[in-house]
């Protein structure tokens, strides 16, 4: 099986709504955050912060791909909190993609979820909730700091909306994912990007991925196929069809 995954569903988008563990067991995960490039290489892992955007994608090398994601969301948090305690410390990254301290007692955990495998990249559900707060309890011992990403319950605050938007519009979330995370009501939001950029954020957000599109078409000869995705549209087709609405040619053309 090329996955394991311990919680919740992990979510479709490009949000990242509860921290995420990841262990890669084989191959090279790239990650990014509308910031950084990240690279996750076999028998390296790291946390994947909520509440962030973030987009990766898998490369297989010679054995293949296969990786651990385990979910620690909000609930389990919460009822881990209630039978123990600790001390706030200083917690200074803002990355999205937190290094780990490494450990033997990781990769040992990791080979400790072999025997409850139940098929399909899944352990046993009894198990869950027992190797979510045995790796959780690793964590902490390790670096005891990241008590103040875990239990942070909190919204986000309220961020600069127009460099959020230039420096995310490409992550291919809803209206309402954008004001969560700049710290706004959806009313709040519309309001403020009103003010800011004279557009609707449905309608900004599309010409300023058709822009960028046509420039790497035009500019950096890129393929249409290697970049739609990449630019937050779910089909070849319905990029193809707002760039023709929009340029007159088809990307295709256009790179002709």
């Amino acid at each position: 099986m090329n996955s394991c995954y311990l919680g919740p569903e992990i979510s479709p988008e490009q949000f990242i709504p509860e921290h995420l563990f990841l262990f890669l067991i084989k191959g090279t995960m790239n990650g990014y955050d509308g910031n950084k490039h990240y690279t996750l290489k076999a028998g390296e892992y790291c946390l994947v912060r909520k509440n962030r955007l973030a987009r990766y994608n898998k490369v297989k090398d010679s054995d293949g791909f296969e990786k651990v994601a385990i979910l620690f969301d909000e609930d389990f948090l919460k009822s881990y909190l209630k039978n123990c305690s600790f001390n706030s410390q200083g917690f200074n990254s803002s990355e999205t993609f937190l290094s780990l301290h490494p450990t033997e007692k990781v990769s040992h955990f990791i080979q400790s979820l072999k025997p409850h495998y139940k098929g399909e990249g899944r352990i046993d559900p009894k198990m869950v909730d027992v190797k979510r707060q045995e790796l959780l309890n690793i964590l902490l011992q390790l670096q005891p700091e990241l008590a103040n990403v875990f239990f942070d319950f909190g919204k986000p605050g309220k961020l600069n909306l127009e460099e959020y938007m230039n420096r995310h519009y490409k992550f291919n979330v809803s209206i309402e994912r954008f004001a969560l995370l700049t710290g706004r009501s959806l009313s709040a939001f519309k309001r403020d990007f009103k003010a800011i950029f004279n557009e609707t954020p449905s309608r900004w957000l599309i010409k300023k991925r058709l822009n960028e599109a046509h420039f790497l078409i035009h500019n950096n000869k890129k393929k249409p196929t290697d970049i739609y995705f990449d630019l937050g549209f779910e089909d070849l087709s319905h990029f193809s069809f707002a760039f023709k609405k929009q340029f007159g040619r088809t990307p295709t053309e256009l790179g002709r």
